[in-house]
Formats: C-alpha cells, sequence, structure tokens
C-alpha cells in the first residue's frame, strides 16, 4: 500500500547510481539548463529535488512519488513534466530507476508549456495532461527504445532536445525583456533590493510583480529569497571556497540559524552537508553554472 506522504527514509548513497550530465549546446542552451540520465538498480531510490526549475523527463524504468510541500504525493509517468519548485521536495521511486531529464530555463518552462509557473508550482505531471500529444508520444516511444536497447541515453537526450526545440514559442519581446532584468537583478547581488527590480523594469510595478510570478514561480520577495539559497549552497558546496566569500554569504542572511533554515527549504540540507559526496544530482541542479537564469 502507498503511503499518501512520505516518511524519510535514507537517501541512496552515489555508489549505488550512475549520473551522466550533458549541456546543452547553441540555441537548445537558452531554454535548457542541463541534460541528465540516472541509472539506479536498487528496489527503492529516495533523493531530494531543490527548488529550482521545471523539467521534461523520460522515465523509462521505475515508479516513483514526490512529496509535495503541502502535504500527499504526485505519482511519475513515462512521460513527465515536473513543474517548478518552491521548496525541496523528496523523491521515492520502485526501483530498478532510470530517468532521463531536460532541466529547463525559466524561458524554457514558459517557451514550451506556456504555463503560469506559480499557478503550477510544485507538481509533477503527466506530460501527456499538458503538452502537445507529440511530446508524449514520442517521449512513449524513446522510452520503448531505452527499453528494448535500441537507444541509449544519449539517444533520448537528443530526442529531448528536438521535442523542446520543436515546441517552443517565444513570449512578447516586452516579457523577454522582464525576464532578462530579473536575471540581473537577481545576479547583482545575494539579497538584491526589490526596489531595484522595480526600478530597472519598463513595466510598471504591478505588472513586473504579476509578470515575475508567471514566468519565475514566486513574488520578486520570495524569488530572491529561493535563489539566495540555491546560491549560497552552490558557494558553499565548494572545497575551496575563499575565507572572504563565505563571510559573504553568512552576511547575507540575518545569523546562522537563519541560513541552516533557508538552505534546509529551498535545498533539502543543511549547510554543514552541502560539500559532502552522498548528492551528487542535488550537487549538480543546485551548481552555479546551472543557475543559467543568473547570468547577465
Amino acid at each position: 500500500m502507498k503511503r499518501d506522504v512520505l516518511q524519510g527514509g535514507e537517501l541512496t548513497p552515489p555508489f549505488r547510481f550512475d549520473i551522466d550530465y550533458v549541456e546543452p549546446e547553441g540555441a537548445a542552451a537558452q531554454f535548457i539548463t542541463v541534460f541528465y540520465h540516472f541509472r539506479c538498480e536498487d528496489p527503492v531510490v529516495r533523493d531530494i529535488q531543490p527548488a529550482a526549475v521545471g523539467h521534461l523527463a523520460l522515465f523509462p524504468r521505475g515508479k516513483g512519488r514526490m512529496s509535495l510541500p503541502d502535504g500527499g504525493h504526485d505519482v511519475s509517468h513515462e512521460v513527465n513534466l515536473l513543474t517548478p519548485f518552491a521548496r525541496a521536495a523528496q523523491f521515492e521511486v520502485d526501483g530498478p530507476f532510470h530517468a532521463i531529464g531536460a532541466a529547463l530555463t525559466p524561458l524554457g518552462w514558459a517557451a514550451l508549456t506556456g504555463m503560469h509557473a506559480q499557478e503550477h508550482a510544485n507538481r509533477l505531471y503527466a506530460a501527456a495532461d499538458w503538452l502537445p500529444p507529440a511530446i508524449a508520444e514520442t517521449g512513449t516511444a524513446l522510452c520503448n527504445g531505452y527499453r528494448v536497447g535500441s537507444l541509449g541515453g544519449k539517444d533520448c537526450m537528443e530526442g529531448l532536445e528536438r521535442l523542446i526545440m520543436g515546441h517552443v514559442t517565444m513570449p512578447s519581446e516586452r516579457h523577454l525583456q522582464l525576464m532578462a532584468t530579473v536575471g540581473e537583478w537577481l545576479a547583482g547581488n545575494l539579497l538584491p533590493d526589490v526596489e531595484d527590480l522595480y526600478t530597472a523594469s519598463a513595466l510598471s510595478r504591478r505588472q513586473t510583480q504579476r509578470l515575475v510570478q508567471q514566468y519565475f514561480g514566486l513574488s520578486p520577495v520570495a524569488l530572491r529569497r529561493k535563489y539566495r539559497a540555491l546560491r549560497a549552497a552552490a558557494a558553499l558546496s565548494q572545497p575551496d571556497l575563499p575565507p572572504e566569500d563565505e563571510a559573504a554569504i553568512h552576511d547575507a542572511f540575518y545569523d546562522q540559524p537563519h541560513m541552516i533554515h533557508e538552505i534546509r527549504e529551498f535545498v533539502g540540507r543543511t549547510p554543514a552537508r552541502l560539500g559532502d559526496d552522498d548528492a551528487p544530482y542535488l550537487k549538480e541542479l543546485t551548481a552555479a553554472k546551472n543557475l543559467r537564469e543568473l547570468r547577465k
């Protein structure tokens, strides 16, 4: 009998699974942060999804559940649409578990789905329920090819890229500019002043707030909290972080307990655990190179 809420349990240690990452190239890089191919043969697989971007993911092997912030869980499908998450969430899969996915930038989410990021936050959907039929149909064919051995992980990544690039529709130029402005605002400081965003935006204060919620899934105040935690986690996971950079991170939070609470909420780990080798999936998705929406 499946539980309604995941009850925790030890996370799957890294020596039990293999995971490969491939960075997108060319035009795809504005829509996709990273491709990944995850394989684990264990009967139960557990890990943590950080509060980050949306994903289009294939699960050719394994059936799982993802905890929801307000309780309950969503079940997985062969072709999944993971919406942007506002908090870290644990997932558990009945293995063996193989997954091939594309982590989307905010632009990638908007251009592929056209869905309001805040209204659909924190969910694991069947792609067939929300995206054009061709995406689920082709995704299912990729899963079938993977299971019979005619397709490998790289083939499925390339298939996902073709699917995404064949179905993106760019937002309006004004909205694209607003998204770029938000990225520059977030990149400028670990805890940027919200008034600076409203000043830099070419839109009204109300329009800016509404569109930030639509494309990034949170209000500007909550969004800076999320990315402060993600960027702090990415930096603190580096073994050679300079002392002055570490001090700047601590200064961005009210005090040590506040920093621990924020990183745990958005990343799913305490700062003391960020440098461990027990969470390569989480560390990759919070790596600075994958917070591409923060690049100027």
